[in-house]
């Protein structure tokens, strides 16, 4: 049984996996390979609208319905460590505790947004959990499990991607962290 396409009023959803041109290469693939891709959206929106708040603000979607994600790094002992961390937009990731620690590092900080667009294939403002490098975590709040439908990114700064927070914790290497933000 094919599961329900996510939508939100005021946004035309369409089937993720057959709308690849929708979405950032890496996405594409990861949608391709992923047996929850089924219950993915994407939706196009004006690319100046891409940031949470204003795309919330110009859809009326409310910001407890969208998730960001945020890519953080930080080193021990000469390694680096990476970790994308997806929070639902009205909380922030706690970098300088729960991460550090989830990590082990001594100062975790953003991964520079030029590294994080080139590492990930994917545009500023679009950056998602889906098709992310194999080398980097992917850290989930607990939370983001009860969104019904959660608004993230596609890869892309013109599309977003539709998907029931309880499949997001499901995805490939996901981490549930309860308190990853505040």
């Amino acid at each position: 049984m094919a599961l329900a396409l996510p939508h939100l009023p005021g946004l035309h959803s369409l089937p993720a996996p057959e709308h690849p041109e929708l979405v950032a290469a890496p996405v594409a693939s990861a949608l391709a390979a992923w047996p929850g891709a089924e219950g993915v959206a994407v939706v196009e929106i004006d690319p100046d609208l891409a940031d949470t708040a204003a795309m919330s603000k110009a859809y009326d979607v409310p910001m407890a319905a969208g998730a960001n994600c945020v890519v953080v790094a930080g080193k021990r002992e000469g390694e680096e460590r990476i970790a994308a961390c997806l929070v639902r937009a009205d909380t922030r990731a706690d970098v300088n505790h729960t991460v550090k620690r989830l990590l082990d590092v001594r100062k975790p900080s953003f991964l520079p947004l030029e590294r994080a667009v080139a590492e990930s294939g994917m545009e500023y403002g679009g950056i998602t959990p889906l098709g992310l490098p194999a080398g980097w975590r992917l850290l989930v709040d607990s939370r983001v499990a009860d969104i019904d439908v959660a608004v993230i990114g596609s890869g892309l700064r013109r599309s977003k991607l539709l998907v029931p927070g309880s499949l997001l914790v499901q995805l490939p290497r996901a981490e549930v962290v309860e308190g990853l933000a505040s």
